[in-house]
């Protein structure tokens, strides 16, 4: 089982971020608005894949379209190694914090 909310400037994501839910997650994202400075929290992340950097990778997109400021917090030790693996961590914000 896989959520996203929004609250107020930021976006929080539960569950896991796999292949087999990364739609639900774009889709449900896609009826938020995207604030000036957007923080997506991971903290309640249980599990990824390579879904998870795509998804990312699509919220970056739209925030530069819109002119706003990303930045992923509590990011999964195993989503960083991802990030890492596939060379994406210069450009995707990505914190532990």
């Amino acid at each position: 089982m896989n959520n996203i909310t929004q609250q107020e400037n930021q976006w929080n994501v539960s569950g896991e971020m796999l292949m087999d839910n990364a739609n639900n997650l774009l889709s449900l994202s896609n009826s938020f608005e995207m604030p000036a400075n957007l923080a997506i929290d991971f903290s309640a992340v249980t599990d990824v894949d390579t879904a998870a950097l795509s998804l990312m990778m699509e919220w970056q997109r739209r925030a530069l379209k819109s002119n706003c400021n990303i930045r992923f917090n509590h990011s999964p030790e195993n989503l960083i190694s991802l990030a890492e693996l596939y060379g994406v961590t210069e450009f995707i914000p990505i914190s532990q914090s």
